[in-house]
């Protein structure tokens, strides 16, 4: 079927090689720069094609149609302009021939054409905009131009061919008719046309320049931008808007609510009006606009939406908070109350930012819900460290309330056995206390390394307990030991109070008393919670209880004293609580007050020995027998003076045994009769009442 519609007759660009040309020459045509089947949006590849011919070319024809001359479109000025700038810009000068072939011509003489076409050329030239190196650059350094006419080839067909034949001419014998070539110097060779022509359009094709886009897309620009600026400031100024922001940005508890749906509905009011005003401009401006206005939307709500997110963070780690704190409360464990609070939480924040989404935007809530899960996971973490601290504090105020009384009593006791036993009960109590506190902390999950950490940190603070007391009672060591004197000196094994009778060894029972306060001293002046094996006890005695023997008198001649050191042997210096010197001080002192005791006691046995010896001497019993002569015949003579002699015997021996009169006077003849002065009368009236009392038991039976 034959078609006979009018059409583009070359579509690209074609190169061949010229048949009728002596010299080797390469013909290259190109399609016309308005051709309506590339329409008004499609003219880069024609300012493309343009500046290639014009770059490689060294005879350039344009073909204009008569009439044209003097248009602005038509006469391809804007196209001209474009290809004159980058060409500057890409290429070195190079002169080539620019022929313009006027088609068609008019009465108009070409001497009148001719000089309105190169005003027109010469405009173009110094309007386009050159670099630097090329500001003073007349037109003719890069082209020549020329001007030629030919009749209408339908109205006058001969005078065109003849026309045309004589610029042909030109072609075949260039040297008769002037050289069309123009500047060979820059002319490539045959051999690397192929790649140069590759080169110069690699460089044509990544120019921006001439990507310029068509009349319509340009006004569909302009006025979708205007638009969309109008969209944004009217949605910026918006009341319910500003609200909106204002509400979210000053948040209270429920102010958060509904965000998502009033600003999505608020942003599709004018996304929905910016399509109504542009919905008659180009598609893919109007599209590439709409995109624009949706993203300026976006990101001024975007700090809004952000400080809701914050709000919904906070209000829901609050929330967190206080159904922890009720969980704990109710006696929940503590895993099960963290497991379920966070589940529940977690599920209600996603709802809440759910809420908050905004239609248009896919703002992406992991990193807030992330920094949520964090701050509930320290939250957590403070409060399990906050529990473990105050139990850990319970338990070590148990442990404490369970040392202080056995170490005191062990340490008042004071024998070889003190600090294993106390090592022991310190061992002991620890563990138990340290039991008790994991039934406790059943339901936290402890490691194994944090009920390490809190073991240690009750052993430390039994050490610290036991520590302190012993520090406390080597404080009053001398108290201590002068009392373990006291006591081992004034009674017996039977902690019955001593009569210094003339048969007790005072001296043996003074030595005795001051090895068992020697042995308190020895207890006291070193902590030993971790090992025994020291030689205090040992030192001790030989320089205090020994030192009396001569042998070792003679054994101390060559020896150091080793009270002289500042510390024990195999006692570290912070375990020392009474140092070797300050130990022979508190033994001057102790020895001082122990000699007043044996004194006070030697004193009393003498007494005793006084008292004990009560018949009178001899002489005065021979005395008493020759004077008293008289007063024994009278009561041989008169027996009833016998028998009352004998009554009075009686009752003074009666009263002698009830008073225990040589026991009142043991500790001196004042004491004695102040005793005795207080307790004869009640004495002699329970003498004389008990008869009584014998006489009228039968009648009551």
């Amino acid at each position: 079927m034959l078609s006979f519609s009018r059409s583009q007759t070359t579509k690209g660009i074609w190169l061949a090689k010229s048949p009728n040309f002596q010299r080797f020459t390469l013909v290259m045509d190109i399609e016309g720069t308005d051709g309506r089947e590339r329409g008004e949006d499609d003219t880069t590849f024609e300012k493309q094609s343009t500046l290639f011919a014009l770059a490689v070319s060294d005879v350039v024809l344009i073909n204009m149609w008569c009439h044209d001359i003097g248009r602005e479109q038509a006469a391809n000025k804007p196209l001209l302009k474009t290809v004159f700038q980058v060409m500057m810009r890409l290429f070195t000068p190079r002169k080539s021939t620019l022929i313009f072939v006027i088609r068609d011509k008019t009465k108009t003489p070409l001497e009148y054409l001719e000089p309105i076409l190169r005003e027109d050329i010469q405009k173009i030239w110094d309007s386009a905009p050159k670099p630097e190196a090329h500001m003073n650059t007349p037109l003719s350094e890069f082209f020549n131009v020329e001007v030629v006419a030919l009749s209408s080839c339908e109205r006058m067909e001969d005078q065109f061919t003849e026309e045309v034949g004589c610029m042909r001419q030109r072609f075949f014998h260039p040297n008769e008719h002037g050289e069309l070539a123009g500047d060979r110097h820059g002319a490539v060779p045959a051999s690397g046309f192929s790649f140069s022509a590759v080169k110069i359009w690699e460089d044509i094709k990544q120019n921006k320049d001439l990507n310029i886009p068509s009349h319509k897309v340009m006004v569909a620009t302009v006025r979708c931008e205007e638009i969309v600026n109008e969209k944004y400031a009217a949605f910026a100024g918006n009341k319910e808007w500003s609200q909106l922001e204002k509400a979210v940005q000053s948040a209270t508890d429920h102010d958060h609510r509904g965000f998502g749906d009033k600003l999505s509905r608020i942003l599709d009011t004018y996304i929905s009006e910016y399509d109504g005003e542009a919905t008659y401009y180009d598609e893919g401006v109007r599209s590439e606009k709409r995109k624009q206005l949706e993203e300026k939307l976006l990101k001024l709500a975007q700090p809004a939406f952000k400080a809701s997110l914050k709000h919904i963070r906070c209000s829901t780690l609050d929330k967190f908070k206080e159904a922890f704190k009720r969980a704990l409360d109710g006696q929940e464990g503590f895993s099960v109350a963290v497991s379920n609070c966070t589940e529940y939480l977690m599920a209600q924040f996603d709802k809440d930012c759910a809420d908050a989404a905004i239609k248009q935007a896919n703002w992406d809530t992991s990193k807030v819900k992330d920094k949520l899960r964090r701050d509930i996971e320290a939250h957590v973490a403070s409060v399990l460290s906050d529990k473990i601290t105050q139990h850990t504090a319970l338990c070590k105020e148990k442990l404490e309330e369970l040392l202080l009384g056995p170490v005191k009593a062990l340490l008042e006791k004071a024998s070889n056995e003190t600090w294993p036993t106390i090592r022991t009960l310190l061992q002991l109590e620890t563990e138990s206390v340290s039991s008790g506190s994991w039934n406790a902390h059943r339901g936290f999950d402890m490691d194994e390394q944090t009920k390490a950490k809190i073991h240690a940190s009750l052993e430390e603070h039994g050490r610290g307990v036991v520590e302190a007391k012993a520090k406390e009672e080597a404080g009053r060591v001398l108290t201590s030991m002068v009392a373990r004197f006291s006591k081992n000196f004034s009674h017996d094994s039977d902690s019955i109070e001593r009569v210094w009778n003339p048969n007790e060894d005072i001296r043996a029972i003074a030595k005795t008393a001051r090895s068992a306060s020697l042995e308190v001293l020895s207890v006291m002046a070193a902590i030993r919670l971790h090992h025994d094996g020291d030689e205090i006890q040992n030192t001790l005695s030989l320089s205090f209880l020994d030192s009396t023997d001569p042998s070792s008198e003679d054994r101390n001649i060559t020896r150091i004293d080793p009270l002289g050191l500042n510390a024990w042997e195999k006692i570290p210096l912070s375990n020392t609580l009474i140092s070797p010197p300050t130990c022979k001080d508190v033994w001057e002192r102790f020895m001082a007050e122990a000699e007043v005791i044996v004194s006070d006691a030697i004193a009393k046995q003498e007494a005793n020995k006084r008292n004990n010896n009560w018949l009178p001497p001899i002489w005065a019993i021979v005395a008493l027998i020759v004077l008293g002569f008289n007063e024994f015949m009278a009561l041989y003579r008169n027996p009833f003076y016998l028998c009352v002699i004998i009554v009075v015997f009686v009752l003074f021996h009666a009263l002698w045994v009830r008073l225990d009169i040589a026991g009142e006077f043991h500790n001196g003849v004042l004491p004695g009769l102040q005793s005795l002065s207080a307790k004869i009368v009640p004495t002699i009236g329970c003498m004389i009442k008990r008869p009584a009392e014998e006489r009228t038991r039968p009648a009551a039976r």
